[in-house]
C-alpha cells in the first residue's frame, strides 16, 4: 500500500509543478485537466501522510516492545499499539476507496431531463413533483438550476421539463437519478379513490464543455420558432425559440425559456453537445455494467429505479433494496441518504471488480 500511495504522491507533485508550466499557461484544456487531476489527488496524499506516520508509529512501538528492557516504555509502546493498529485497518479499507478510479465526469454540470411516463394527466403531475424534488435538493448542495426547455401538462405538471444544474460535483451525485421513477397514489383526478401507479423517466446527462465534444458549424442545423407557454408577448410572437440538430447524429436540442434568441442558442448548444458526449459515455456505462451485478449506474434508462408510495409513506430504491417511510422529507428533496448508499454500493461494485482483477 505504502509503495503504491508513494508513487501517487510522486504523480502530485509533479503535476504541482506542470500546472505552472508555460505549457499549461497557455493551453486552457491541458490546464483544466492538470486542476481536476491534482484536486483529485489531495485527498489520496493527506491520507497517504497519515497512513505514512502511523505505520513508522506502529514499527517504532513493536521495536520497543521487542528490543526495550524498560516496562514504563513498554507499557506506552503496548497502549499506542492498542490505539493505532485498529486506526491502521480503517485506513486500509478508506484508501482503497480513495484509490477506486474516479469517473471524470463526476466533476461536471448535469443537463437533467425528465419526462412523464405512463399514467397520462398524473404522470405530468408526478413529472412536476420530481422537478421540484430535484430543486430542493439543489438548493440544500448549493447548487444554482436554470431551465431550458418546459413543455406543460394538459392538467398540471410537465410532459418534459429540461434544465441545467451547476455547482461542485453535480453529476457525480445525480448520475443515479438516471432511470424509471414510479408513483404509487390516488390521482387528484380520480373519484373513486383507486390507487393508481404512473411513471416519469429522470435523465442525467454531465453537461460537455467545448474541449470535450468539438461541434463543426457546419455540422448543425439551426430552426427557430416562436416559443410557447408563459411569457408575455414578446416571448410568444418572436422567432427566440431555437432548435438544434447535429446531422452526423441526428441528436435534436431546443431551448425556448430566454426572450433573447442568442441566449436560447447557447442554452441549446449545451444540451446537444452533452447529448452527444453522452453517447460515448453510454458506450462505457454498458461496458462497465458487464462486469458487474447489478444496474447502480448501469445509465439503462428503461430499468424502474425507484417507487414513491403515497398510501404507506414508502420509498423503496430498487437497485440496492432500501426501503424508507419518510415519503413527504424525500418528495420534499431530502434523498441524500438514498444517494450515499448508492454510492456505497457502487464502490463496494468497484472494488470486488479490482479485486478479482488483481487475483487472476
Amino acid at each position: 500500500m505504502l509503495d503504491k500511495l508513494s508513487a501517487i504522491n510522486d504523480r502530485y507533485k509533479e503535476v504541482e509543478k506542470l500546472i505552472s508550466s508555460p505549457d499549461a499557461m497557455n493551453d486552457m484544456k491541458l490546464y483544466v485537466q492538470l486542476s481536476k487531476e491534482y484536486k483529485d489527488l489531495d485527498p489520496i496524499i493527506k491520507a497517504y501522510k497519515e497512513y505514512r506516520d502511523l505505520v513508522g508509529n506502529i514499527a517504532e512501538a513493536k521495536e520497543i516492545l521487542s528490543e526495550s528492557d524498560d516496562a514504563e516504555m513498554k507499557e506506552m509502546a503496548k497502549m499506542e499499539l492498542d490505539e493505532n493498529l485498529p486506526r491502521k485497518d480503517e485506513m486500509d479499507e478508506e484508501i482503497k476507496v480513495l484509490l477506486i478510479p474516479k469517473d471524470p465526469a463526476d466533476a461536471k454540470n448535469a443537463v437533467m431531463e425528465i419526462r412523464a411516463g405512463a399514467g397520462g394527466d398524473e404522470a405530468s403531475i408526478f413529472a412536476g413533483d420530481l422537478y421540484r424534488m430535484y430543486s430542493a435538493y439543489a438548493q440544500t448542495r448549493g447548487w444554482k438550476t436554470e431551465l431550458v426547455d418546459v413543455a406543460d401538462g394538459t392538467s398540471g405538471g410537465y410532459k418534459e421539463i429540461i434544465l441545467n444544474i451547476s455547482g461542485e460535483d453535480v453529476y457525480g451525485q445525480l448520475k443515479f437519478e438516471s432511470g424509471v421513477h414510479r408513483v404509487q397514489r390516488v390521482p387528484q383526478t380520480e373519484t373513486q379513490g383507486r390507487v393508481h401507479t404512473s411513471a416519469a423517466t429522470v435523465i442525467v446527462l454531465p453537461e460537455a464543455e467545448e474541449f470535450d465534444i468539438e461541434l463543426l458549424p457546419s455540422d448543425i442545423r439551426k430552426d427557430t420558432y416562436c416559443s410557447s407557454g408563459p411569457g408575455g408577448q414578446s416571448v410568444n410572437t418572436t422567432y427566440s425559440a431555437v432548435r438544434l440538430t447535429h446531422i452526423p447524429t441526428g441528436v435534436v436540442a431546443q431551448c425556448q425559456d430566454q426572450k433573447s434568441q442568442h441566449k436560447n442558442y447557447d442554452k441549446a448548444l449545451k444540451v446537444l453537445r452533452s447529448r452527444i458526449y453522452e453517447i460515448e459515455l453510454q458506450k462505457k456505462l454498458e461496458e462497465d455494467a458487464k462486469h458487474r451485478k447489478t444496474m447502480v449506474s448501469s445509465g439503462d434508462r428503461s430499468a424502474k429505479i425507484r417507487t414513491y408510495n403515497y398510501p404507506q409513506g414508502r420509498v423503496t430504491e430498487h437497485r440496492i433494496s432500501l426501503t424508507k417511510y419518510n415519503l413527504q422529507n424525500v418528495i420534499g428533496g431530502d434523498i441524500q441518504e438514498f444517494i450515499d448508499e448508492l454510492q456505497l454500493a457502487e464502490n463496494a461494485e468497484k472494488l470486488k471488480v479490482g479485486t478479482t482483477s488483481s487475483d487472476e
